[in-house]
C-alpha cells in the first residue's frame, strides 16, 4: 500500500511564505517527531510553490480555518497553525500533526490519506477553507 500511495497523493501547492517557516519546521522536528516531520517535509518537497494563496481557490495554508470530513464521515473544522500556537481545545491543531500536515496545501474538494502514529491508515477530505 505505501508504495502506491505517492502516486495516489493529490497535487498540492504551498506559498512561498510559508515554504521556508515549514521546510525548518520539519528539519528541526527530524528527532521528536520523526514520522510526521517526514510527512511534512515530503509533503512541502512535493508541492508546488505558488506567491499568492488565492492563485489557487480554496487553499488550504497555515492560519486557515479548514473543515474536513474524515474517513468515518465526521465533519471537523479547524484552524491550522505553527506548533506554539497549537491548541487542541480552542480547535487549533498544529501543522506538525499528521492532521496538520494532511491539510497543507489541500484544496477544497481533495482528499489524502496518511498514516497515523498508531501505523493505521486515515483519509481526509477538504470540504471548506477561510483565511
Amino acid at each position: 500500500m505505501t508504495s502506491n500511495l505517492q502516486t495516489d497523493l493529490p497535487p498540492i501547492a504551498i506559498t512561498a511564505h510559508d515554504l521556508e517557516r515549514l521546510s525548518q519546521l520539519a528539519k528541526a522536528a527530524l528527532s521528536t517527531f520523526p514520522r510526521t516531520a517526514d510527512f511534512l517535509a515530503r509533503e512541502i518537497e512535493r508541492a508546488q510553490v505558488v506567491a499568492d494563496p488565492e492563485a489557487v481557490p480554496g487553499l488550504v495554508v497555515m492560519n486557515s480555518t479548514v473543515e474536513f470530513r474524515d474517513d468515518a464521515g465526521k465533519t471537523r473544522q479547524v484552524t491550522l497553525v505553527y506548533p506554539d500556537a497549537a491548541d487542541v481545545s480552542t480547535g487549533k491543531i498544529s501543522v506538525l500533526t499528521p492532521i496538520g500536515a494532511a491539510l497543507i496545501g489541500l484544496s477544497v474538494g481533495q482528499s489524502i490519506q496518511f498514516q497515523t502514529p498508531a501505523g493505521g491508515w486515515r483519509s481526509l477530505t477538504v470540504v471548506s477553507v477561510s483565511p
